[in-house]
């Protein structure tokens, strides 16, 4: 193989590996987003944002079945090695992570709107916590992984576990509330699950800060304590 030859490919992969990357933040993007509008649908009671959402959700699906379809090409053309395959892998891995959270946004629009249509509950302003905290960790594991951050991605894990906790306190407290005010039960189921659609987000960010720890590092923390939150 010539020098101009070997430069050529290089070239090409490098690009290759640019453009999946620029699709996974893309992606990375558009969820943030739609989480966001989710949140507003909420809160602002507007079916517009929520409506948004449900939209954007197409766009993502795309981006995830081209991320996809990227990968495997550049892995079959290229035979990358080392880390440059954990960087293709972890691009494809982050892709499914977002597609995921994605449609946990949209399934927090979809209850959003039936809430819209029932009478004002003044506890769905208490969940407020939780969107802060789910969005500040997927933003953050979106972060890592741009920046190759290892260790911002280790935050990531003892936070997962402090949203699970916001989670089963929030959905207790609306649990005992039922009895006493049964004209909301319908109204606070509907809150409940918006609330583990957050906690699967957070699972996501999970997932995306772990991959991300081992496609700069090599080292998995998956079935691990994880890191102290710093």
């Amino acid at each position: 193989m010539s020098e101009e030859t070997a430069r050529h490919i290089l070239s090409s992969f490098e690009s290759a590996l640019d453009n999946l990357r620029k699709d996974v933040l893309m992606m990375s993007s558009l969820a943030s987003r739609s989480i966001e509008n989710a949140r507003k649908g909420l809160f602002d009671r507007d079916e517009d944002f929520c409506n948004t959402v449900i939209a954007d959700d197409e766009e993502i699906d795309f981006l995830e079945i081209q991320v996809d379809t990227q990968g495997m090409e550049i892995m079959l053309r290229f035979h990358p090695f080392a880390s440059d395959l954990r960087n293709v892998i972890g691009a494809m891995k982050t892709s499914v992570n977002l597609e995921r959270a994605a449609d946990q946004a949209v399934g927090i629009a979809r209850r959003a709107r039936k809430l819209v249509a029932l009478p004002i509950i003044p506890e769905t302003a208490t969940m407020e916590p939780l969107f802060r905290h789910t969005s500040s960790m997927f933003n953050d594991a979106i972060k890592a992984y741009a920046d190759g951050d290892i260790e911002l991605a280790k935050t990531i894990k003892s936070r997962d576990k402090e949203l699970d906790q916001l989670n089963r306190e929030f959905a207790e407290s609306l649990t005992e509330k039922m009895p006493q005010n049964p004209d909301f039960i319908r109204g606070y189921l509907e809150l409940i699950f918006i609330a583990r659609c957050l906690e699967r987000i957070g699972d996501q960010a999970k997932n995306i800060a772990e991959d991300t720890i081992f496609a700069v590092s090599l080292t998995d923390i998956r079935h691990t304590a994880g890191e102290p939150n710093t």
